[in-house]
């Protein structure tokens, strides 16, 4: 029996004692072989060239050249998966942010120097993300929108004409993704309807991630998107993201749903946790729910979309073929509680499809 490849990783921050730390706690993963570390994008590129690595941590802030402009440079040239290291401030969320949006695959808040909790925290996490970005497919990640823009635009066009008057139901969109799912989610949302039911998300991000990222597609969406807050109103022409690091779960309100955020543990490896959301959807709203799993690595949201489901509700699974990775979704699938996968140009057209009829319950087992 061959003994399993480590995931080969290359450090790249312009701070030695930062190198260092993430060298020492990286190399204690026994899936993971720190192979080289570098000050700045021109060493990292020639140790990208020797090296080969699987996987890049990058610091944003660096001299001669900065991590988005790196990023911009070396993807075309070496589509390796990165993953960001960034300080949990306003201005370094934005530069992070920008990251994403210049392809990299995932994002890790830094924490304060002083907080040596907050730092094993941190490096567990980025163990993490590093072995789900070593299965991400750069060349999917990297699809422009414009590419997927012919298929979409006349197949909403299409049902958008068909469900117009059915968008008024009270129903309700629960959402879960992690890996590429920025990606995913900016192909989706812009699409949706100004009219569109209330929806409900969680997208895998550390604090001031989560409303930046909302603030973000709120300018080039139809609806109104924006980072939850508890006692909040899930209704038509809105989205509601959920917290850095708090659950987001909704309830019934009389006739309404409303959410709540709080802290919590940890569920299915992350908080806030897309099986939270789901079962609380579940239960306030049976079969008047509709569930989406996109992109992203691990299980979270496989329990909740099967509980939605058994009460009721539509539900789908983004695709293996346009899957940054191929993970939540496929245990969604596979565990029965995706009723379809589905691409991410039919996302949209999927859930819209499903107004047209008046919910039933239906009980699966």
């Amino acid at each position: 029996m061959t003994q399993k490849q480590k995931i080969r990783v290359l450090v790249v921050d312009d701070s030695a004692i930062a190198r260092d730390l993430l060298e020492r706690g990286l190399s204690m993963d026994p899936e993971i072989e720190v192979v080289g570390k570098a000050s700045d994008a021109f060493s990292a590129r020639d140790r990208i060239v020797l090296l080969k690595p699987d996987v890049i941590t990058l610091d944003i802030e660096m001299p001669r050249m900065d991590g988005i402009e790196f990023l911009k440079r070396l993807l075309p040239q070496y589509p390796v998966p990165v993953v960001v290291v960034s300080a949990v401030t306003l201005e370094g969320s934005k530069r992070a942010m920008d990251a994403l949006d210049a392809g990299a695959v995932e994002v890790v808040a830094k924490p304060e120097a002083s907080n040596r909790a907050g730092l094993s925290i941190m490096l567990a996490e980025l163990a993490e993300k590093i072995k789900g970005a070593a299965k991400a497919d750069i060349v999917k990640l990297r699809r422009s929108q414009s590419e997927l823009q012919g298929k979409i635009t006349d197949q909403k066009k299409t049902i958008i004409k068909e469900n117009t008057s059915s968008t008024t139901e009270n129903r309700i969109i629960a959402i879960g993704a992690s890996t590429g799912g920025t990606t995913a989610l900016n192909t989706i949302i812009p699409q949706f309807p100004a009219d569109m039911p209330g929806v409900v998300l969680v997208q895998h991000m550390p604090p001031v991630f989560t409303r930046l990222f909302a603030e973000a597609l709120n300018k080039v969406s139809n609806v109104e998107v924006r980072e939850a807050k508890s006692g909040d109103l899930v209704h038509k022409g809105l989205v509601l993201v959920a917290p850095g690091d708090f659950h987001m779960t909704v309830h019934k309100h009389g006739l309404e749903w409303r959410v709540e955020c709080k802290p919590g543990d940890k569920v299915s490896g992350h908080r806030p946790s897309v099986d939270i959301l789901l079962q609380s959807v579940a239960t306030a709203a049976k079969e008047k729910g509709i569930g989406l799993i996109l992109t992203g690595m691990g299980r979270d949201g496989a329990d909740g979309l099967l509980a939605m489901r058994r009460a009721g509700a539509r539900c789908f699974a983004q695709n293996e073929e346009s899957s940054v990775v191929f993970g939540m979704p496929k245990e969604a699938w596979q565990n029965g509680a995706a009723e379809k996968l589905i691409p991410i140009e039919m996302a949209v057209g999927s859930i819209l499809s499903c107004l047209g009829d008046p919910p039933q319950k239906r009980r699966v087992t």
